[in-house]
């Protein structure tokens, strides 16, 4: 179910609203949270039910094995086998990960290696498999350092399954989360946090509806025809995914925030502005927060401990390592590798670069740091290595270049390569659509974010407050009925 449809604004969540607190009325406050579980199963099970037993087996398994790692450490009982469920809950989730992901990518990559011709399974990838099962890694880490205190199975699984974040983030914590399904003060509907949370929310869905499937036509137009795009055009279809995917993930990250803070939970940002940074680290502290978190966490600083002495070459290692395994885990081909592979190398020479105390005017900096994630982004959205390359080809003048009408005559002599505004305009759906990615850029770099907007510390309810609401939901309901409503770009990944 997306939040972006009339059955998920309509009837879903004001009858899982309504469910939920009515139940915690009657201080039916277990109730309440099997409602909110059996919802968010609802709400999963929506896009295709046969993934039901497939997320409940993989709650039951990390919990079983969560819950048996915690108790036998409170006991200081069965270390080695505690060691052993530990590996065995780890091995299990990257399996499960790898079968359904990773599968038919290994067998192609086979096929091209040796020769063969194995028949590749297609594997349907189901919906938000690689959120719930890094956030159940994460679990069973801390349970394993003696990290997890909260060990209730229906508030584990609510964790794991809650629906604003299940499919596309933000990727949650346990110990920031598993409380708050037990504390008394978010059972009373709080009509400052449904207003606020209907804010962002309706933030979020015109970033989504509005912006990002707007602008969408631009840059599927232009990785359809790789190989013709011309120099403009090319830069036109990796700016407007570039806009296209930061509104879309973070339209879906103020949604599922802002439908938390209906419920009185808070989810943790997971944007802050990222296309204001002036380099790669700070693009990372701001561009899926979350994510960051996690491979910080999880991933750069285990692999930095695995050294024999930490110093700035290992912490370097680490950090290419870390971005490279993040490339892969967004997705099964070598343009998620090779994406990933660039940003490690960024960071890596960003690091490098204040180590030796280098100095750069931010002005260049951002211009240097948006110009690379335009560029790395073409292998982001490319289906293919050789599709990434066609467009980047484009970008460098590979195919020609394209003037305005009022330039293009002076310069006659190339005649060959250079042509009409209007045609590119024409090729790739109009002026407006191009507009829009304009005054997108504009708005991600000037205006404030939306965790500024919807400031829970200095939010009041107003009548004016109240009147712009009603404004953005008008606005997304025409969008909603006049588009064909896309899925989120991240239910890919």
């Amino acid at each position: 179910m997306l939040f972006s449809s009339f059955s998920f604004v309509l009837f879903f969540l004001p009858i899982t609203l309504i469910g939920y607190f009515s139940l915690n009325r009657f201080r039916l406050t277990t109730a309440a949270n099997a409602w909110l579980l059996l919802a968010s199963l609802f709400f999963y099970g929506w896009w295709n039910v046969r993934f039901l037993p497939l997320i409940l087996g993989s709650v039951l398994f990390n919990y079983t094995i969560g819950h048996f790692i915690v108790v036998s450490d409170a006991r200081g009982e069965y270390s080695a086998l505690r060691k052993a469920m530990f590996i065995l809950g780890i091995a299990g989730n990257i399996l499960l990960l790898g079968y359904f992901k990773y599968t038919d990518f290994f067998l192609k990559n086979v096929n091209v290696l040796l020769g063969t011709n194995i028949t590749l399974l297609h594997i349907i990838l189901p919906l938000g498999i690689s959120f719930f099962t890094i956030t159940q890694i994460a679990f069973l880490v801390d349970a394993y350092e003696g990290l997890v205190e909260e060990r209730k199975l229906l508030n584990y699984a609510l964790f794991v399954t809650f629906f604003p974040h299940l499919l596309a983030g933000p990727i949650l914590h346990h110990k920031e989360m598993m409380p708050q399904f037990n504390t008394i003060r978010n059972k009373v509907l709080n009509y400052r946090n449904l207003t606020l949370g209907l804010y962002l929310f309706s933030l979020g869905l015109f970033k989504k509806v509005v912006i990002a499937d707007s602008i969408a036509m631009l840059a599927n137009n232009g990785f359809a025809n790789a190989g013709k795009v011309t120099l403009l055009e090319a830069w036109v279809t990796s700016l407007a995914y570039a806009m296209q995917l930061y509104f879309d993930f973070s339209g879906y990250s103020d949604m599922a925030i802002g439908v938390g803070w209906m419920f009185n939970i808070d989810l943790p940002l997971n944007f802050n502005s990222p296309y204001k940074a002036t380099n790669i680290i700070d693009f990372w502290k701001r561009w899926h927060i979350t994510l960051t978190n996690f491979v910080t966490t999880y991933i750069y600083t285990p692999i930095l401990r695995s050294f024999s002495r930490v110093t700035f070459t290992a912490s370097l290692v680490a950090i290419f390592l870390s971005m490279f395994i993040s490339g892969f885990w967004h997705g099964s081909g070598w343009t998620y590798i090779l994406w990933g592979t660039m940003h490690g190398v960024a960071l890596v020479a960003n690091h490098v670069w204040r180590k030796l105390k280098f100095k750069m005017h931010p002005a260049l900096g951002w211009f240097l740091t948006f110009n690379f994630i335009c560029l790395s982004f073409v292998f982001f959205r490319a289906k293919s290595v050789s599709e990434a390359l066609l467009i980047l080809k484009a970008m460098f003048g590979g195919n020609g270049v394209i003037l305005p009408e009022g330039l293009a005559g002076k310069f006659a002599a190339l005649n060959s390569h250079w042509v009409h505004f209007d045609r590119m305009m024409g090729n790739i759906n109009g002026h407006e659509n191009v507009l829009v990615i304009f005054a997108a850029l504009f708005v991600a770099l000037r205006a404030k974010n939306s965790s500024m907007f919807a400031d829970r510390r200095n939010f009041r309810p107003s009548n004016w407050n109240h009147a712009f609401i009603v404004f953005l939901i008008v606005v997304n309901l025409v969008y909603m009925d006049s588009l064909q409503t896309k899925e989120f770009l991240y239910f890919g990944f």
